[in-house]
């Protein structure tokens, strides 16, 4: 029996879904932060972890070969886990906690004009002309965005954010290339394991009072809508990471990872939404148009990419590998 595969637009919705939850989840960081005075690095231990334990365990029922690791693969994938991983999602937590949390997203999407620039000069491949145009129309969008005649933007906040791109970068780069030999998810969990044995090491997890997750934090700004920390910690992993993992990687099976890459940037209008209403976090109309500026840059950037384009959030692209029975 043949199963026929899902339409065109049950990918887009659900690369839609997975977006508008990538913006709240930053959102929600900066809250846990804030609330608790855990740093970016320690809430990256959790989150890291807990989407690892989660992760292995669907591999473990559904597709156990996949798990296993070849000797020329554990450098590949020590150096994504640790570079593109670990440093990922903890200067992406420091950059939300410093800087609006949209500015901040924006800021590390630039990682898709990095990618689509080391793909053309270092490897050789096929870029579109409007290569050129996306790095014009990003970099203007940015100075728009930073108002730089006025220095409004936190200069560690910035740093923080670009730091996030590069991260991002390694990991589109090394991602693309790991998913030619191994599933998809069983790359993000090697990823995201090796990410908690790093943390594990340098997050000084061990010196946080465990009573900071009864602290009771306000959920929404002037609503009076409050809850524990306990509750926004199990969101970020369970519905901020791994959820939205599994509906990107639905997503990516169903629509070409271009197109995928270009829903995908929707998350930074969400991000900025869900600060506006849950922070009360503005922008001028000035920095609006900056921002739509990038989000434009960065959609061509993604387009002008003949090969395909590894996902942010682990979501790589499994429509180039053979899976098995149980993983499709």
């Amino acid at each position: 029996m043949v199963v026929a595969k899902p339409s065109a637009l049950i990918g887009y919705i659900a690369a839609t879904v997975a977006a508008l939850i990538f913006g709240v989840n930053g959102v929600i960081i900066k809250l846990l932060m804030d609330g608790t005075g855990l740093s970016g690095f320690q809430v990256t231990f959790f989150r890291v972890v807990g989407a690892a334990l989660l992760m292995g365990a669907v591999l473990f029922v559904r597709d156990r070969a996949s798990l296993r690791v070849s000797r020329k693969q554990i450098l590949p994938l020590i150096v994504m886990g640790v570079v593109g991983v670990a440093l990922l999602q903890a200067t992406y937590a420091q950059a939300v906690f410093l800087l609006p949390v949209g500015i901040a997203l924006l800021l590390e999407y630039t990682a898709v004009l990095f990618v689509a620039l080391i793909a053309h000069f270092f490897f050789r491949e096929h870029v579109k002309a409007r290569i050129w145009v996306s790095i014009a129309a990003v970099l203007i969008g940015l100075a728009t965005v930073a108002e730089v005649w006025n220095s409004t933007l936190n200069v560690q906040g910035v740093l923080w954010a670009f730091a996030a791109s590069a991260s991002l970068t390694t990991y589109f780069i090394l991602g693309e290339r790991q998913t030619d030999a191994r599933h998809p998810m069983a790359v993000g969990f090697w990823g995201m394991a090796v990410a908690s044995g790093f943390w594990a090491l340098f997050s000084g997890w061990w010196t946080i009072d465990p009573t900071v997750f009864l602290h009771v934090i306000p959920f929404a700004s002037g609503n009076g809508l409050v809850g524990p920390a306990w509750v926004l910690l199990v969101f970020i992993v369970v519905v901020g990471t791994f959820t939205t993992f599994a509906l990107g990687l639905w997503s990516i099976s169903i629509l070409k990872a271009t197109r995928s890459g270009i829903v995908a940037t929707s998350e930074v209008l969400f991000a900025f939404l869900a600060a506006w209403l849950i922070l009360g976090e503005t922008i001028d109309s000035v920095q609006l148009v900056g921002a739509g500026i990038v989000l434009l840059g960065v959609i061509l950037a993604q387009s002008a990419r003949s090969q395909r384009v590894a996902e942010t959030n682990l979501v790589l692209d499994p429509a180039e590998l053979p899976l098995s029975k149980e993983s499709r």
